[in-house]
């Protein structure tokens, strides 16, 4: 009988350490017999780095290489830990995708940072997944490495590509497939793709969930597996709120909703290409992997508790016509075409006779690119460093509470399940002591 294809994900959480590689390679040995394709991300916090690296070369300050060479010494560190004596042909294989880098910063920086940005911040994941390939190798599981960005076809946008499907599933299927049924592991990259010149592309911050989607989409998987530093899905970010409950299953739909306006547990973009095929996910802890995790499909009752996300670093626009006409349906469709090209998030809109308001994700420079675009026609006011609070199911308690401390300043209910609010913090004011008017 043929095994059915899974496909697992593990974040750089899972893989900051030796000790963190070597815990998942313990979980992977119960998957030995699985026809098994792995996702990696890079290790710990070496994306948030390579940014460095990269603002560092466009800035010609001087510290790009220093940088650069940190980030080298860890992996370095990490593999002598994990091989011992055996270290070095590991080490010479992660050095030839540094050596990439090396390149990009010998040269004077590309005039398209994004482009730049995506040559040098994808080789965390380049590097990462030959570490685990080689380890669970040498740890006696069979792996097969594989370049994401043989498979993975995007548009020309750097930073944000958009997937080519038809030609990403076709050379899936060409690649992909039969290395699975070869026997064995087969190990890829999250985060990762390439243009039809062959140039490397990135799927957007935290894109490695949604590679896994692809993979599990064009292989027809069985399932998809996301192992996490959390025992699933919970009601709110532990982080954050106290005495939030697990999630034992979870429709796609409610998961769509709720990692789309800030849920940190998967990537917005992970459930769609799962539900298009009915393809289950689970959200399991890298820390107890017996736990049950959380099971979303399209086969659970929309039945739940509030569920409380927090997407914060939030600019909201406020937009009006210069010639104080109305914003109307002409105005609306310009303002969104730089929208779409400049791939701004929408998390939220409300519009008046003589204004507009968006409530975006501020990411990079793409706010004021958008408000320098729009200027001449139109007045944009920005306020930036703002909360997104979305509550699905609320009940008053729960309202009540997060509005304490909060200028509120857009709010939207959406039928009788879901209220957004843009808020800032207002500051406590305290009587100083001593202090008496005139």
């Amino acid at each position: 009988m043929k095994r059915p294809i899974r496909v697992f994900k593990f974040g750089g959480a899972s893989l900051k350490n030796a000790d963190a590689v070597r815990n998942v390679t313990e979980i992977l040995k119960r998957y030995a017999d699985e026809q098994l394709l792995i996702v990696v991300s890079a290790m710990g916090k070496t994306t948030n780095a390579l940014e460095v690296v990269a603002a560092s070369h466009a800035a010609q300050d001087g510290k790009a290489f220093d940088v650069l060479n940190e980030i080298k010494q860890q992996h370095y560190e990490i593999i002598g830990e994990l091989f011992g004596d055996q270290a070095q042909e590991t080490i010479v294989s992660v050095n030839d995708a540094f050596v990439e880098v090396e390149w990009v910063l010998e040269e004077e920086p590309y005039e398209n940072y994004d482009y730049m940005y995506d040559q040098i911040v994808s080789v965390g994941e380049i590097v990462s997944s030959k570490i685990v390939s080689a380890y669970l190798a040498h740890a006696g599981l069979p792996t097969q490495w594989l370049d994401a960005r043989d498979i993975i076809l995007t548009d020309n946008i750097y930073r944000e590509g958009w997937v080519q499907w038809e030609e990403t599933q076709h050379r899936a299927l060409q690649t992909a497939k039969p290395m699975l049924e070869k026997g064995g592991f087969v190990l890829t990259q999250g985060f990762i793709g390439s243009t039809s010149e062959n140039f490397t592309t990135t799927l957007g911050r935290e894109g490695s969930d949604y590679t896994a989607a692809i993979f599990s989409f064009c292989l027809d998987a069985e399932d998809m597996t996301i192992w996490k530093d959390v025992p699933g899905v919970l009601t709110a970010d532990p982080r954050v709120f106290e005495n939030v409950t697990k999630l034992d299953r979870l429709s796609y739909r409610e998961a769509i909703e709720m990692t789309y306006y800030g849920a940190k547990v998967i990537h917005p973009k992970t459930i769609k290409p799962l539900q298009n095929k009915s393809i289950p996910l689970l959200v399991k802890s890298f820390i107890n992997p017996d736990g049950a995790g959380t099971y979303i499909s399209d086969e659970v009752e929309d039945n739940y508790p509030p569920m409380v996300a927090i997407e914060g670093d939030q600019a909201l626009l406020n937009i009006s016509t210069r010639d104080f006409s109305f914003v109307a349906e002409q105005h609306i469709r310009e303002l969104f075409n730089i929208i779409a090209e400049l791939r701004i998030q929408v998390n939220m809109m409300q519009n008046s006779a003589i204004s507009f308001s968006l409530s975006v994700n501020d990411i990079d420079d793409k706010v004021d690119q958008f408000a320098e675009r729009v200027q001449e026609q139109y007045k944009v006011t920005i306020d930036r460093g703002l909360e997104l609070i979305t509550i699905r199911h609320f009940k008053k308690d729960i309202l009540d509470s997060l509005r304490r401390g909060k200028i509120i300043l857009l709010e939207e209910r959406i039928k009788n399940t879901t209220l957004q609010m843009v808020v800032k913090d207002v500051p406590v004011m305290r009587r100083k002591p001593g202090a008496l008017p005139d």
